[in-house]
């Protein structure tokens, strides 16, 4: 009969290691785990040689048997003797080593070189380029030494060729594209980055669509899905949201009520904004949840809550809202912890909370402090979470930031219809010394002026909802279009500024300036020459502000009003005195599903000389940049008379502005659309006509046009095109112009 098979076994009187140099060999034999005299069978033995080379010390691993001793032998991985990146032109070396955590003076590890490479491969897909390529390469060096080079292959970015939507009915797909963060590539691909294909860029869209439907009363509205698609050529995606809006709901009955005998219903209801037949919006009903908390608040009512109890009417279309006050649990604010914040100070962030440690806990002014947080600009994260703290009715807020930059040095180039081609060096910092605080400085010279300013503010003076601004700037201008005088000025003026309610605001100012008109030419008029005769004229003077806003901050999406009143009185010292009042009504809306913005504007303002002194070119007023059709100091009264006919400005102006903005057929990605708009305005009044030979008359002008809109890399342009409808013969109109529109 044949003997049956029996495995292999070893057993080794004695073990030797070969090859290790910075590596004890008591260490690999503990990793073996394989005792002299021990007998093992060929198993054992294998896993002995697994757990060695499984320790990741070793590039090789060789276990020789050779009677009774068995021999070790390995070859140590080599030091990174430097660590190179190759084949980068898009992503600087700096970045890259930023992100690499294999170093030079250690081990090198194949498995961390892969995971470097593939991290630089993040940071490349992050920039859009999907087909960036990354290898891990070693040379060998003596010494047992190499050098580790990721060669990089970027390959094309991968751009956002076309955004569509299916499922939308109330607004087309040019309205929504506008709400994205995401943009198709248009003319300026190479510079734009929104237009670069970025995955986690698509769920913050997705946000922003659904905060864009719920806030004009979609409430049902769905995001089905959200799919990329990669072209053929693999070098561009064409991003499909699959959605349902459903039907636009309204503000029913608003009604209060209390669960407690202590508060008074009614006097909480006076508190509402929102009013039935009102478009529903979340934040019309957050507002207001706020606002009355805060009354509990100022009434000493700790722990009250309200809760909108929610009633949907199908057949109406309309939402019944019951605020219902109630006792909240009783926890209370442990501490407040703040990490993260390498620069800003603590008190900068903690300014920010409502609460204070010991206050009652509410989640909502906790959400809000996050957002207030997020909204200062001076970090790229900001996490703001509640936790359990030392017992049940304690809470502790974790507050976790990571620091962004936040000042900038630019240079650059300007262009002004009045003064033509000028250079600009600016400096700015949001967050001067951590403070919070803002400083900033700029000089701007072209070949008829030169202006040099300053700038400081504190927007927590006092550790207080106050902020404190002082601003300087001294300019001079030598002979701008249409006059033949030169100026020179420089003020100062420290300002408060502070809230008075949710969409209103009030500044008081001090303002010392110091004028002077000078080079006056012979041909000029006698008004202009009396004022350069008055030499260095010193002004010094108070005033106040209020303005109130519901722009961008109301509770209606789609419209808004901005109104502005000011006043400034002069004689408090100085050489002149006078009353200066200006105001500004804005009235915007958006109609036909958004695509059309409607803006009305009217603004006016009146300088009222006293104490027998007289107002100044400097000082009075002009239509430059308020009204269009009318070139620089081409519209007001003039000496006929005197040989260059100089504008004079008035002491009173008053301008309407009507227009509209809206698409123009053109690809949305070239971020072109249209304009058309009607100016009516006069500017008229002077305390000295040399006899009545000065008309200075209301006189009434009038001018329409249409204007081209360009969203580019350097800001939104606007170039104008109009004609006078109405002029005075002495008046110099202007057929275009081009400006950076501005919002106000």
């Amino acid at each position: 009969m044949a003997s049956p098979a029996q495995a292999q076994t070893y057993r080794f009187s004695s073990i030797k290691v070969e090859g290790a140099t910075r590596i004890e060999p008591a260490t690999i034999l503990s990793y073996a785990g394989i005792a002299r005299g021990e007998t093992i069978t060929a198993g054992e033995l294998n896993a002995a040689y697994q757990a060695v080379m499984g320790s990741r010390l070793f590039e090789t691993v060789n276990f020789l048997p050779s009677g009774n001793t068995l021999v070790i032998e390995v070859r140590e991985y080599p030091t990174i003797n430097a660590i190179s990146i190759e084949g980068n032109r898009r992503l600087k070396d700096e970045e890259l080593m930023a992100i690499v955590q294999s170093q030079s003076r250690r081990v090198y590890s194949p498995s961390l070189a892969e995971q470097d490479a593939a991290r630089i491969t993040q940071a490349y897909e992050t920039a859009g380029r999907l087909a960036a390529n990354v290898d891990p390469v070693i040379i060998r060096r003596s010494n047992n030494r190499v050098d580790l080079v990721f060669e990089i292959r970027e390959g094309r970015v991968s751009e956002v060729e076309r955004i569509s939507f299916v499922g939308n009915r109330h607004f087309g797909d040019r309205r929504l594209r506008r709400v994205l963060e995401s943009k198709q590539a248009g003319v300026f691909r190479l510079i734009i980055q929104r237009d670069t294909f970025i995955g986690d860029r698509i769920e913050f869209d997705k946000q922003v669509l659904r905060d864009f439907y719920l806030s004009r009363g979609y409430i049902d509205f769905r995001i089905l899905s959200a799919a990329p698609e990669f072209s053929r050529e693999r070098n561009a995606f064409f991003v499909t949201f699959s959605i349902r809006e459903g039907q636009q709901y309204s503000f029913g009955e608003i009604t209060t009520s209390s669960e407690l005998p202590e508060v008074d219903a009614d006097e909480f209801h006076k508190a509402i904004r929102i009013r039935s037949g009102q478009t529903y919006s979340p934040n019309g009903v957050d507002s207001t949840i706020t606002r009355l908390e805060r009354l509990a608040v100022r009434k000493d009512m700790d722990f009250i809550r309200v809760e909108p109890r929610v009633t949907r009417n199908d057949r109406t279309l309309k939402l019944d809202i019951e605020f219902v006050v109630v006792r909240g649990p009783r926890i209370f604010v442990e501490r407040i912890d703040i990490e993260g914040n390498a620069t800003t100070l603590d008190r900068v962030i903690r300014r920010q909370f409502r609460t204070v440690e010991g206050d009652p806990f509410n989640p909502r002014e906790i959400r809000d402090s996050a957002e207030r947080i997020r909204a200062l600009g001076f970090f790229s994260k900001a996490d703001v979470e509640a936790r359990e703290g030392s017992g049940p009715d304690q809470v502790v807020i974790d507050v976790d930031v990571e620091e962004q930059p936040t000042g900038s040095l630019s240079f650059g180039a300007s262009y002004s219809s009045g003064s033509g081609i000028g250079a600009n060096v600016s400096f700015i910092e949001r967050n001067f010394l951590g403070r919070g605080q803002t400083l900033s400085f700029s000089v701007t010279a072209s070949a008829n002026s030169g202006t040099y300013s300053f700038g400081f503010s504190e927007p927590s003076f006092m550790g207080r909802d106050l902020k404190f601004s002082v601003a300087a700037n001294y300019a001079q201008s030598n002979t701008v279009t249409n006059t033949s005088y030169n100026t020179v000025n420089g003020a100062i003026s420290p300002s408060l500024e502070f809230p008075i309610s949710e969409y209103g605001r009030v500044g008081v100012r001090y303002t010392l300036d110091g004028t002077e008109v000078n080079d006056v030419p012979a041909a000029s008029s006698a008004v202009l020459a009396a004022e350069e005769a008055l030499g260095l004229q010193i002004t010094s003077s108070v005033g106040y502000s209020y303005s109130y806003s519901t722009l961008d901050t109301g509770l209606n999406p789609d419209a808004g009003v901005l109104l502005r009143w000011s006043q400034d009185f002069a004689g408090v010292g100085g050489d002149s005195q006078y009353v200066e009042s200006t105001a500004l009504v804005v009235a915007e809306r958006k109609v036909l599903n958004n695509e059309v913005t409607l803006r009305a504007v009217f603004e006016g303002g009146a300088h009222n000389s006293l104490g027998g002194t007289t107002s100044m070119i400097t000082n009075r007023f002009n239509l430059n940049n308020k009204m269009r059709g009318f070139d620089f100091f081409g519209v007001g009264p003039r000496d006929t008379t005197a040989g260059n006919v100089d504008a004079l400005g008035g002491n009173y102006f008053a301008v309407a502005k009507l227009e509209a903005e809206f698409p123009v057929g053109l690809p949305e990605e070239y971020g072109v659309h249209g304009g058309v708009f009607l100016d009516v305005g006069s500017v008229w009044g002077l305390d000295n006509t040399l006899g009545g030979t000065i008309d200075d008359s209301f006189k009434l002008r009038a001018a329409a046009g249409v204007s081209i809109f360009w969203d580019t890399p350097i800001g939104p342009l606007r170039f104008n095109f109009s004609r006078a409808l109405q002029k005075e013969t002495y008046d110099i109109d202007r057929d275009f112009d081009l400006t950076i529109s501005t919002r106000f």
